[in-house]
């Protein structure tokens, strides 16, 4: 009978152990701090969700509803949805689809452009403010875990 892989109940090594609770320290402090970075934003009126959006056009350009579905992992009636409430705050527009005319393009609008460097303007003070509560050492550990954080994002 084949060996079976160990299962939930199956007894850790210490490493193993001490790198699950080092997995979970780390879910749970950037869980955290990405809630409390979301609410520093300059327009209190838009979901997270659109917030989302909304940086997804301006990270990676105009796009389909049905793309953007896909980018922001939510249905497309759903985006559908709040692509109109967008529009109709005057942060996206739709504009006919370069190659297909059955389709539109979700473009963002110079009010956009503005309203989300005025959010990162108050995120950054805000995070400034509380690396300002670190002590140096603690500072240079975090400049330097930066970039991994930023390659564990974009895996």
């Amino acid at each position: 009978m084949p060996e079976q892989p160990p299962g939930p109940q199956a007894v850790a090594s210490p490493e193993a152990t001490r790198d699950e609770a080092a997995v979970n320290s780390l879910r749970s402090a950037t869980m955290r701090l990405s809630r409390r970075l979301r609410h520093q934003r300059v327009d209190e009126s838009l979901s997270p969700t659109e917030m989302s959006v909304l940086g997804t056009l301006a990270r990676c350009g105009s796009a389909t509803p049905s793309a953007l579905a896909r980018k922001e992992h939510v249905q497309p009636p759903s985006m559908t949805r709040i692509v109109a409430t967008l529009e109709a705050k005057g942060l996206v527009r739709l504009e006919p689809h370069p190659e297909d005319r059955r389709q539109k393009v979700v473009v963002q609008t110079e009010r956009t452009e503005s309203m989300l460097a005025a959010s990162r303007t108050k995120r950054n003070a805000w995070l400034a403010e509380l690396t300002g509560q670190l002590d140096d050492e603690e500072w240079a550990k975090l400049r330097e875990a930066a970039p991994v954080l930023e390659k564990l994002a974009h895996l």
